[in-house]
């Protein structure tokens, strides 16, 4: 593949909600580049993105699809981004390594409130944008509510580029406001024809024309002072300021196309090559040295080799791809760097350029250049690559933490091992996904993105590792502890015929202030119980602890104190004096009034305003507690904390309440007294669930 220049590179990232077109207008580009000879389609499977089983499966976007064009003589590296908020991970990754951010706007529905979600990581990472209406051809299709709606709900200002012609399935063209020439799209949408505008749309043309050189003017005081004055900004004048305005985020230009039709894409390939910046117009990445301090790497091929890894695939056969951006210097195959995210050195053979499903040879790349290699032994997804002598570690995106878990058991015995190699190999892919075990309950947690994350993750579990899985609901790790004080005889008499076995302990339990754990005290005196026994009583009690008196579930903020006892010289033995301790410990819990607790989370739920009070109503309804409200940009973040039995499947709960547009965070934060009625029907299912297992 042909070395472009870092001037004559443009890295975009396609971006939307789902289902706006967003891949089939990726299609399109493919097309009228010419990297494809036929239009793909997300329908029938031939997508040039969307090619992995699960995306034909499902038909949407899982995975930052990669793929690059020539247009124009400069080099177009498209990124489809996923647009179900399951993969929204993907679409933060994604903008890191891009300069140029592409919002795709459906023309029927205009905004959705996942839209407003996506705005908001384009305008966190700070990237110049270009807004595209698609589905200009569907019946319904408004072009001058998508403008109003991006002033009204975006809050920025739309620079309207062109005016749509015809309507519906009548759209063949649109007309260029900068030339003020109809752009008429025929045949298979690549042929296309200059035209005067039409006489019914030329009234619109002129007034949009007005707004858009007057809104051209503010970004330059001297255009805005000749304006002022009256004088005709000429074309040059027009798309310098444009240029200018994308890159310093003044405006968002807006045009107009179908992706299906293929109608309207060409000059959005134009805008893109001629308007968008490139990596040499962006400022320095910023990094950290091994010594703390700041550093920065200007975008150019001449400077020390720092790249940043943004995606990574993993293969059962074929290996670990990484997919990096080029920040600064250049790479040749067959070439040693560090990882200096990691402190190790890495090596490896070919540099590959993605394709969509396949890779291209590429013999160098430079700063600006998306590229990929293959089975680096310890590189992951957010690592920094660079040079050996100018060591810099780029501070990784922040993903967004996993909102669901579910308990994940083999159906085949035996696979257990294999389970948590497989996932270890997906989690280096997709780094939302976390994979841990309750050492209470005993289960395998698989946590993510939402419920169709875990299900695709299962689907390539199969695929790709042949290994078949159920998916439950996962156990809550109640824990037991007493509200009252006890004190017991524990004793264990056995003659049956030979050496016996005989112990008595006894102790005296108390409860300690939550979060303590627990705590054994030894106050024998005169012998009652010989020292060697001692830790075989406080074995025999922790042992205990394991499973509780009241529902099975470990006891936890008990002190217990042995402060007496018997032995026999002959009879009396470790074993017996444990024994003894853990039937002493079991019925001092029952008289000292045991309690059931559960675990509390930390919740953070980030929602738009006006869904608040539904939150607050729904968060209260699960036995919440509101601590506080605070407002963030457009949104408002409200911290409670809640049992986790009532949030195991908050995820799905809140897309429904706030459309999509509500996310959430939370953590483990202490231990609770379950109230009395929730009790009595945990204990009653727990001694249910015992007897069946009898």
């Amino acid at each position: 593949m042909k070395q472009h220049k870092t001037e004559d590179v443009r890295n975009v990232a396609v971006v939307s909600h789902a289902g706006s077109g967003k891949t089939t207008f990726c299609e399109a580009i493919l097309f009228n580049a010419g990297g494809v000879d036929r239009l793909g389609k997300v329908t029938d499977g031939t997508s040039n993105f969307d090619f992995d089983p699960e995306e034909v499966k499902r038909a949407i976007s899982i995975s930052t699809g990669l793929f690059t064009v020539e247009w124009k003589k400069k080099k177009i590296t498209i990124l489809d981004t996923p647009g179900d908020p399951n993969f929204a991970a993907e679409v933060t990754a994604a903008l890191r390594a891009v300069d140029i951010a592409v919002l795709v706007v459906d023309a029927v529905d205009s905004i959705k409130p996942l839209t407003e979600k996506v705005w908001a990581g384009i305008e966190a990472a700070g990237l110049p944008r270009v807004l595209v209406v698609t589905k200009m051809d569907r019946e319904r299709a408004d072009f001058g509510k998508v403008i109003n709606d991006v002033k009204e709900i975006l809050k920025v200002k739309p620079l309207v580029l062109q005016v749509p012609i015809g309507r519906e399935g009548n759209f063949t063209g649109v007309v260029d406001l900068l030339s003020m020439k109809a752009l008429l799209f025929d045949g298979d949408g690549r042929n296309i024809s200059k035209a005067e505008i039409p006489g019914d749309i030329k009234e619109e043309a002129n007034s949009r024309r007005e707004v858009l050189i007057e809104d051209l003017a503010e970004v330059d005081d001297g255009l805005m002072e000749r304006y002022l004055e009256g004088e005709e900004l000429g074309t040059e004048d027009l798309a310098h300021a444009l240029r200018r305005g994308i890159l310093n985020r003044v405006f968002i230009p807006v045009v107009a196309c179908s992706g299906t039709a293929n109608r309207g894409v060409q000059p959005i390939l134009d805008l893109i090559t001629d308007a968008c910046p490139s990596p040499a117009d962006m400022p320095p990445i910023t990094g950290v040295a091994p010594s703390g301090d700041e550093q920065t790497r200007p975008p150019s091929p001449d400077g020390p080799f720092c790249a940043y890894i943004f995606k990574t695939l993993a293969d059962p056969y074929a290996g670990r791809l990484s997919i990096f951006r080029i920040f600064s210097g250049k790479l040749t195959p067959d070439s040693n760097f560090l990882n200096s995210s990691r402190s190790s050195k890495e090596r490896f053979g070919q540099i590959l350029a993605m394709q969509g499903k396949h890779q291209k040879s590429v013999e160098s790349c430079q700063a600006g250049d998306i590229v990929a290699v293959a089975k680096l032994k310890e590189t992951l997804t957010g690592d920094t690559l660079c040079d050996e002598k100018n060591p810099m570690v780029i501070q990784p995106v922040a993903l967004p933490q996993a909102v669901i878990s579910f308990a994940i058991e083999p159906k085949a015995k035996g696979d257990e091992d294999k389970i948590t190699q497989s996932l270890a190999r997906l989690a280096e892919e997709d780094p939302t996904l976390s994979v841990t075990r309750d050492q209470q309950t005993n289960e395998f947690l698989i946590s993510g993105m939402g419920q169709v994350h875990i299900e695709v993750t299962v689907d390539k579990l199969k695929r790709k590792f042949g290994v078949d899985v159920n998916l439950k609901t996962p156990k809550v790790p109640y824990k037991e502890t007493i509200k009252g004080k006890a004190k017991v005889e524990g004793k264990l008499k056995k003659q049956t015929g030979g050496r016996g076995q005989f112990a008595v302990a006894w102790l005296d339990l108390e409860p300690l202030p939550r979060g303590t754990g627990f705590e054994f005290v030894d106050k024998i005196v005169g012998g009652v119980i010989p020292r060697q026994y001692i830790p075989a009583v406080e074995k025999g009690i922790a042992e205990s602890m394991s499973g509780g008196s009241l529902a099975g579930f470990p006891v936890i903020d008990v002190r217990v104190t042995v402060f007496d006892g018997k032995y026999h010289d002959v009879d009396s033995s470790e074993q017996a004096f444990k024994i003894a301790a853990s039937k002493g410990f079991k019925k001092g819990v029952l008289q000292a009034n045991p309690v059931l607790l559960e675990p509390i989370m930390n919740m953070e739920v980030i929602v738009p305003e006006d869904c608040m009070g539904d939150v607050m109503g729904d968060l209260n309804s699960r036995r919440g507690r509101i601590s506080g409200m605070d407002a963030r940009g457009s949104s408002q973040v409200i911290k409670a904390q809640v049992p986790m039995a009532e949030v195991l499947k908050y995820a799905s709960d809140l897309t429904s309440l706030t459309s999509g547009r509500g996310l959430f965070s939370m953590e483990f934060s202490h231990y609770e007294e379950v109230p009395a009625n929730i009790s009595e029907k945990i204990v009653e299912a727990s001694g249910k669930r015992t007897e069946e297992e009898d």
